[in-house]
């Protein structure tokens, strides 16, 4: 018989999905609406008086007067609203700042309000109650959940608290989830990654753990270490663990690796969370893509990603985009993030809801020989090459090889193997026939002698936990790129492989 609480979820979930499916089916009223509630509350802003918000009255009069900016090009009012200054970006005040590490100058602000708070809150939770609405899953409510984050530990600057934003969501978990809810305040304050997790071991052992969430990489060390610790699977351990949340990378490589160490097949609910919103999450089992939410204070531009480093690209909004293409994600928020790159990539599944995918980083492509080749590209290739064989793989990422010692130029994958490849050669092979499919600049290329097909370097177990830990981004948020332009990583990489 289902317990008071199974049902009061059930009856939870049925309202929330009534709720989500009212503005699913009118997105392009929600994002209107949307857009001018975001113009008339900053109007005001000095963001606002400094961009003509009063005469704005169309997404073409916005496109007009506020240009697209990333972190470095908003900074100048950023560094107003952290030295404490009111009415910046935002009405008011900001409720925190969500500190992520930056990539040209130190830490990156991101203003968190107390219109945009719930927004984080409201998606997270959501989308299990979506999981509940479809599956009809309850179960999961009964037993204890892990959430693998961020320090709750926050700072104070000029009055405002600072921290991760996993860190701040963590004093947003609703009371009634408080004592279903692991680790304990004291190991998830604890800062050393490695220390972290040996502490969420110890605690979770001897508990009926039903859902597990954080990012794949780090969820895998919490495995390894459980299976290292009890000589069983996961699932074996945890006997009722039927519920996976991650989100931050593409789970599909990790797929085999984690159906090993869990012993069995469990369900999986992909988020796309970030410090600037939350944009989106995994709405149906059954349907690829994660759905786009429309009505959190976030109004969305689109932008053809190959035009992006033009002049003036086209700047879209949801009437204008198609299926498959790769579209650089911009935003407007209730935060006080105006015409904001956060630098992803996206391509939509689904136009009726809309619902998209990650793939990839702006910044964050091969194109040393003009391949243009991302993230996406990199992962369905290798995820072909795994279908066709017994191989499994941790971690991996490319960098081009452009002056090798001999022969032409190649692409270099680095891969810390689980199950190696009994002929390095063969998968290489297997992995270089899927990405000439995936990208036709590349067959091109192959094809022309300007490259040689890729070369594999395989890693050393640990190699890539080594390197994060290297730059001092061990655990938490932090991934390791799929790919890059250059050989900083590939480098690192290289040389702890050779044990120098």
């Amino acid at each position: 018989m289902p317990s008071i609480k199974a049902f009061a979820a059930k009856l939870y979930a049925a309202r929330v999905y009534k709720k989500i499916s009212t503005w699913a089916s009118n997105p392009i009223d929600t994002q209107k609406r949307v857009f001018q509630s975001l113009i008339s509350q900053a109007a005001t802003t000095q963001f606002g008086v400094d961009h003509d918000f009063k005469n704005i009255h169309t997404h073409q009069d916005f496109v007009d007067r506020v240009p697209v900016r990333d972190y470095e090009a908003l900074k100048p009012y950023v560094e107003k609203v952290v030295a404490g200054q009111e009415n910046i970006l935002w009405k008011g005040k900001p409720l925190y700042f969500a500190k992520t590490s930056g990539t040209t100058s130190g830490a990156k602000y991101i203003p968190i309000t107390k219109e945009s708070m719930p927004g984080h809150i409201e998606a997270a939770k959501n989308a299990i109650l979506m999981y509940i609405h479809q599956t009809g899953n309850t179960k999961i409510v009964s037993g204890k959940m892990i959430f693998l984050q961020g320090s709750p530990v926050l700072e104070t600057k000029n009055g405002i608290q600072l921290g991760r934003l996993s860190g701040i969501v963590a004093h947003y978990v609703p009371k009634y989830l408080q004592k279903n809810r692991l680790p304990s305040l004291e190991t998830n304050c604890i800062e050393d990654w490695e220390t972290k997790v040996n502490m969420i071991v110890q605690e979770t052992l001897s508990e009926d753990m039903s859902v597990i969430a954080g990012i794949p990489s780090w969820v895998q060390m919490y495995f390894e270490k459980l299976i290292e610790e009890k000589g069983q699977k996961v699932g074996e351990i945890f006997k009722n663990f039927n519920l996976f949340i991650f989100g931050g990378v593409n789970y599909e490589p990790y797929r085999s690796k984690f159906e090993r160490l869990i012993g069995r097949t469990v369900d999986s609910v992909e988020l796309y969370p970030a410090s600037e919103g939350f944009f989106a999450f995994q709405d149906r089992q059954n349907e690829p893509g994660m759905l786009l939410q429309l009505d959190s204070g976030m109004f969305y531009e689109f932008i053809v990603a190959d035009t992006f480093f033009e002049t003036t690209p086209l700047r879209l909004t949801l009437k204008d985009v198609k299926i498959g293409v790769n579209y650089v994600i911009i935003i407007s928020t209730n935060a006080g993030l105006w015409g904001y790159n956060i630098g992803d990539t996206v391509q939509f599944t689904s136009l009726a809801p809309f619902r998209v995918i990650v793939s990839g980083r702006i910044k964050h492509f091969i194109s040393a020989f003009g391949e243009h080749v991302i993230a996406k590209e990199v992962e369905q290739a290798l995820l072909g090459a795994l279908k066709a064989t017994d191989v499994s793989v941790s971690e991996f990422t490319v960098a081009p090889q452009i002056a090798p010692a001999e022969g032409l130029p190649f692409h270099e994958w680095f891969i810390e193997f689980e199950n190696p490849p009994k002929d390095f050669k063969v998968f290489a092979a297997h992995i270089d026939a899927e990405l000439q499919h995936q990208n036709s600049y590349y067959l091109d290329l192959i094809q022309g002698k300007v490259l040689q097909p890729l070369k594999i370097t395989q890693v050393k177990k640990g190699g890539f936990q080594d390197y994060m830990k290297t730059i001092g981004k061990l655990g938490g948020q932090n991934k390791t790129p799929r790919l890059s332009n250059d050989r900083k990583i590939a480098d690192i990489l290289t040389k702890n492989n050779s044990g120098n």
